[in-house]
């Protein structure tokens, strides 16, 4: 007996390998993406009062508030919003329902790690452009992207702010993006969760562009700290909606009710008080702390414009020598690209304490320099 091969996109990730390790050996974890910080007490507290009232399933669209909060922040009808268990499954459940066998999905490169098995499961062709590395960073080659596009082509998939090169698309790609979209009729996934980690101005979203055809995709656990609490959602055009919540009665039918009341009060309470001013400001600090710090040791590293990512080189260690001899865990860049990453490049996540960076930095220091 053997298990069906669809279960070969099933591999373990490095994501979780990388922190298992980090915690046998007591590594400063600057590999997976969770925060080191707690959430903000107003969530936590919304939380709690949401407890021995929102206990039973939520519709699977949503719970009605979370929805009607969502639609504020989008500037849509709560018709338009189906709220997922996590990011994770709003990717899912819109790959099973926009493409199948025969189908292209075009797919930038590096990508978050889900992206090609989800294309996989729906039976569909991921096709992948390369965002080229460049002397000042990650760049998108529009060129590129729309040599990709073929007949079978049926769906573009973008994140922006991306992980893990930190780029933000701007105005003028969005716009790009858009036309050829309607040029060609697919469709479009704008995995946005993290929107509210930018480091200049606020950025256009996708869907104000091409609203019909594009699938905005968000997080709770990146805005407000709290991964855990796998609490996304999914908001497109209204008539497609229904059909998206019907689909997700197969996954997981409906995120935890009351982590969706919790969460719908507590958007509201960020936006009123200054929350993402002061979360981004946050990490705007950790980001040149560890920006700095590399660039003393004479790494090239690359300063993103969003999320709490940045990629910097580390020529001549791979991550499970970094892990072992200076007790600190990266990802490596193969971990986004499916062939010829780049040679020496890592992943390093910002989303930690001030005094975990400084860590991190001065463990580095002497392993990096011992091959000076």
């Amino acid at each position: 007996m053997r298990l069906h091969p669809r279960t070969q996109a099933a591999k373990e990730s490095v994501f979780p390998k990388m922190s298992a390790l980090a915690q046998r050996l007591g590594a400063v974890n600057l590999g997976q993406g969770f925060p080191s910080n707690p959430p903000p007490p107003f969530l936590l507290e919304a939380v709690r009062r949401a407890l021995g009232r929102y206990d039973q399933y939520a519709p699977p669209a949503g719970l009605p508030a979370l929805r009607e909060a969502l639609a504020e922040e989008f500037g849509v009808e709560p018709e338009s919003v189906v709220v997922t268990s996590g990011a994770t499954e709003a990717i899912y459940v819109l790959l099973q329902s926009l493409v199948g066998p025969g189908d292209e999905v075009v797919v930038l490169e590096p990508f978050f790690d889900v992206y090609l098995p989800d294309a996989f499961l729906a039976g569909a062709e991921a096709r992948l452009v390369r965002v080229p590395l460049e002397e000042g960073g990650f760049r998108l080659d529009l060129g590129a992207l729309e040599r990709a596009i073929t007949e079978r082509t049926r769906l573009l998939l973008l994140n922006t702010p991306m992980n893990p090169t930190g780029l933000v698309l701007g105005e003028a790609e969005l716009q790009r993006i858009a036309e050829l979209a309607h040029r060609h009729d697919l469709f479009l996934i704008s995995d946005e969760v993290y929107d509210e980690l930018y480091y200049g101005e606020r950025p256009r979203r996708l869907r104000e562009f091409a609203p019909e055809r594009t699938f905005t995709v968000g997080s709770a656990g990146k805005r407000l700290e709290a991964t855990g609490y796998r609490v996304g959602w999914i908001v497109g055009p209204k008539a497609f909606m229904p059909t998206l919540a019907g689909m997700r009665q197969w996954t997981s039918f409906s995120a935890p009710s009351p982590l969706q009341a919790g969460v719908a009060e507590a958007l509201r309470v960020a936006r009123r008080e200054g929350f993402y001013e002061a979360l981004r400001e946050g990490y705007r600090r950790r980001r040149d702390l560890l920006l700095s710090g590399l660039s003393t040791m004479g790494l090239k590293a690359y300063p993103p414009q969003g999320t709490y990512f940045l990629m910097a080189e580390v020529p001549g260690f791979d991550a499970f020598r970094l892990l072992e001899e200076a007790r600190v865990a990266l990802i490596p860049a193969s971990a986004f690209y499916l062939e010829d990453p780049p040679e020496g490049l890592f992943r390093f996540a910002f989303c930690k304490k001030e005094e975990e960076l400084t860590l991190a930095l001065e463990r580095l220091a002497p392993v990096v320099n011992s091959l000076a």
